[in-house]
C-alpha cells in the first residue's frame, strides 16, 4: 500500500461525489437538458459540495486511525461517529441509515443496529478499505462490521465487499475482471451467487465493448441507477472495468446513467483513485470543491494521517470535526438542495 492509494481513494470519492451530486435522481434523458454534461461542478454555480458518500468514507478513515486497526475498537468508534454525524442533521440520509443511527442513539449495539435493507449505503463507504489494507482476509471483518452497522441484509454486505475488493484489485499492476469476480465468488459463497452472476454479466458486457450507459439500460436501470445495491454495484464495476485508468471517463459515464449519480460516481471515483492516485483526478475538479468543515485540505490531511497510522505503528488521534460547524454547513447545504429541487419544476426540463 502506498500513500497515493489512500489519498487517491479519498479524493477520488470526494470529487466523484461532488460532481455527481447535482444529477442525483435526474433521469439520463433529462440530464443534458436540465443541467448540461457532467464535465464540471454544477451544484453551487461552478463549484461543488460533498454529500454523505464522502462523509461516510471520511468517518471510516477516522475510525481506522482511532482504533489503530483493531476491528472491535473500529466498530465502536465508527458507531460513535455515526451518532454525531446523524445529530448534525445531514441532508439526503437514506431511510435504513436513518433508522440505524436512531437505534444507535437509543442504545443499540453496533452489531445489531442495522436495518434489513439492501441499500447502497455500505458500498458507498467501502472503497477506502481496499485502498488501505494489503491483505483481503484482514480487510473483510472491517467491511462486514461497517456494513452490518446500518444494513443487515446480506446483499448490502456483499455489495460492500465487492467494492472494497474492487479497490484492492484496482491497486494491482493489471486488472482482470474474471479473476476479480472469481475471488469475490469465493468470498461470498453460494449466498452471494446473485451478485456474482450480475458481475459476470458485467465482465462479458465490457469484453463486448458495451458502454456503461447501454449496460445500465439493459439491466433495468434505463431510468437511472437506483439505490438498490445490486443496481449500484454492477454499474459502478462496469464503469471501472471499462475505464480502469481514466478517472474522467469512468466517473462521467457513471453520472450519465442517472439516478443515484453521486453515490455511483463516488464509488467509481474511489476505486480508480485508489488505483491511479490523486494525479489521475482532473485538477479543476479538485480545486473547485467548496466545502467546510470537510474541505479538500481537511480530507488531504486525513489521508496523510491514515497512511502514517497504517505504516509507522504509532497510535494517533484522528483530526476532529466540529459537530456544530457541520450542523451550520448542513443547513446551508439543505437550502441549496431545495433550490435544485425547485429549479427542476421549470423548463428547460
Amino acid at each position: 500500500m502506498e500513500k497515493s492509494h489512500i489519498i487517491g481513494c479519498l479524493m477520488g470519492t470526494a470529487v466523484g461525489d461532488a460532481l455527481g451530486l447535482p444529477y442525483e435522481n435526474v433521469s439520463r434523458q433529462r440530464s443534458p437538458r436540465l443541467l448540461g454534461p457532467p464535465d464540471r461542478h454544477r451544484f453551487l454555480g461552478r463549484f461543488g459540495m460533498l454529500s454523505d458518500d464522502t462523509e461516510h468514507t471520511c468517518m471510516v478513515a477516522q475510525a481506522l486511525i482511532a482504533s489503530h486497526f483493531d476491528c472491535e475498537k473500529f466498530t465502536h468508534d465508527l458507531a460513535g461517529r455515526m451518532r454525531w454525524w446523524f445529530a448534525s442533521l445531514p441532508a439526503g440520509i437514506g431511510r435504513a441509515t436513518f433508522r440505524a443511527c436512531l437505534k444507535l442513539w437509543l442504545g443499540a449495539y453496533p452489531a445489531s443496529s442495522g436495518v434489513f435493507s439492501a441499500g447502497n449505503g455500505p458500498a458507498m463507504r467501502s472503497a477506502i478499505f481496499g485502498a488501505v489494507f494489503d491483505d483481503v482476509d484482514t480487510m473483510l471483518p472491517f467491511v462486514v462490521a461497517s456494513s452490518r452497522m446500518t444494513h443487515s441484509d446480506p446483499k448490502a454486505e456483499f455489495g460492500a465487499i465487492a467494492i472494497a475488493l474492487a479497490a484492492f484489485t484496482a491497486r494491482q499492476s493489471s486488472v482482470d475482471g474474471e479473476k476479480y469476480v472469481d475471488q469475490l465468488a469465493t468470498i461470498v459463497g453460494g449466498e452471494g451467487k446473485e451478485l456474482t452472476t450480475l458481475l459476470r454479466n458485467v465482465v462479458s458486457s465490457v469484453a463486448k465493448g458495451e458502454s456503461t450507459l447501454d449496460y445500465a439500460a439493459g439491466c433495468g436501470c434505463e431510468n437511472g441507477v437506483s439505490g438498490y445495491t445490486y443496481h449500484t454495484v454492477p454499474v459502478a464495476i462496469h464503469a471501472w472495468l471499462t475505464n480502469p485508468a481514466d478517472y474522467r471517463a469512468a466517473v462521467t459515464s457513471a453520472i450519465g446513467c442517472g439516478g443515484d449519480a453521486d453515490t455511483t460516481a463516488a464509488i467509481v471515483g474511489g476505486i480508480i483513485g485508489a488505483a491511479n492516485g490523486p494525479s489521475s483526478i482532473p485538477e479543476e475538479w479538485v480545486s473547485n470543491i467548496r466545502d467546510w468543515p470537510r474541505s479538500v485540505h481537511w480530507i488531504q490531511r486525513l489521508a496523510d494521517q491514515l497512511y502514517k497510522s497504517s505504516t509507522d505503528g504509532v497510535r494517533q488521534q484522528p483530526i476532529k470535526l466540529n459537530v456544530f460547524a457541520a450542523l451550520l454547513r448542513n443547513l446551508f447545504f439543505l437550502v441549496v438542495v431545495l433550490c435544485h429541487g425547485f429549479r427542476r419544476l421549470f423548463p428547460p426540463y
